[in-house]
């Protein structure tokens, strides 16, 4: 094949932006909000700051085991393969093993339309040699990729994105990779593992509100995208480590008892009502491996930083 410009693909509701979906959670009397409504470009941009701040240890920590075992990563993997990575924001952990593993192809998946073509065409300049098919989708969902190509499929999900699933829901998802990628392919996954609270209480409670303004930014998303009349002032940020279920819990917490209109429809909160947006689930490296393994991967290969906070698991 010869280089050309990157192809898109829009695959069902790109974000799957269900009204039915966001008034549900907010029926329980436990409300939640998925996590996918975080990533607008806005969302997307913000979580990109997150990632810089000295707090948050997971991106540094992750790239630093790739760059100190890119060559043995990228003999696992395998050359002139069908690169997958799901959820790949602004691509720049990507680029740590493009020129070493040189893919048949590159298909990034990602929610955010307006940031993944962004991305892609930065990245298309950056590397002219790769064929990208970039496509948008929940890829939460069961999909099957939009094009064929002969070629043995490695998906990749790195940032630890894997933990703002349940356990029962990452499950599933490997299950569902398994297929994708099929006998002969595999998986990269970053894996977040189990580590002292007040390190992971840091990580999601930034000094400079990062996080926070992330975290509210799933209301404004909503008051653009349902027409909804949330004010984030009437709302505070929350996160903390629970460690009898292995994660941190993210909630916005209503400040006073308030009514919201979503499209129309009222819903109610009262003070000190929480919405629950996301989990980051922590796993040791028994825990991740034995998951992998009751989803259909047989073989495991796992890197970790010097201070084990980090493992980088290639399960085939």
């Amino acid at each position: 094949m010869s280089p050309s410009s990157p192809i898109f693909y829009a695959i069902g509701n790109t974000i799957t932006e269900s009204l039915d979906e966001i008034l549900l959670g907010l029926s329980f009397n436990k409300k939640m909000i998925s996590p996918k409504y975080f990533y607008d470009e806005v969302g997307s941009n913000l979580f990109d700051e997150i990632t810089k701040q000295p707090e948050y240890y997971l991106t540094r920590t992750e790239m630093e085991i790739f760059r100190c075992h890119t060559a043995e990563i990228v003999e696992q993997l395998g050359k002139d393969c069908l690169l997958i990575e799901y959820g790949s924001g602004n691509s720049q952990k990507i680029r740590v093993l493009l020129e070493s593993l040189r893919p048949l192809a590159y298909a990034p998946l990602d929610i955010s339309n307006e940031y993944l073509t962004r991305s892609v065409k930065e990245l298309a300049k950056e590397y002219p040699w790769l064929h990208i098919h970039a496509i948008c989708l929940d890829f939460t969902d069961e999909f099957d990729l939009p094009f064929s190509l002969n070629a043995r499929r490695v998906g990749f999900f790195p940032g630890s994105s894997i933990g703002n699933f349940s356990r029962g829901e990452a499950a599933k998802f490997l299950k569902r990779a398994r297929l994708l990628v099929g006998d002969d392919g595999g998986m990269l996954v970053g894996v977040d593992l189990k580590k002292d609270a007040d390190i992971l209480n840091k990580a999601y409670n930034d000094v400079h509100g990062v996080t926070r303004a992330f975290n509210l930014n799933v209301l404004k998303h909503l008051n653009k995208k349902f027409k909804a009349n949330f004010d984030v002032n009437n709302f505070e940020h929350l996160a903390e480590y629970q460690p009898e279920n292995g994660c941190v819990a993210m909630y916005l917490r209503s400040l006073v008892d308030q009514k919201v209109k979503i499209s129309g429809k009222e819903v109610s909160f009262g003070s000190g009502e929480q919405i629950h947006t996301e989990n980051s689930h922590k796993y040791s490296l028994e825990e991740f491996i034995s998951m992998a393994s009751d989803s259909g991967f047989r073989h495991h290969k796992v890197w970790t930083d010097v201070k084990g906070w980090f493992g980088i698991f290639y399960i085939s």
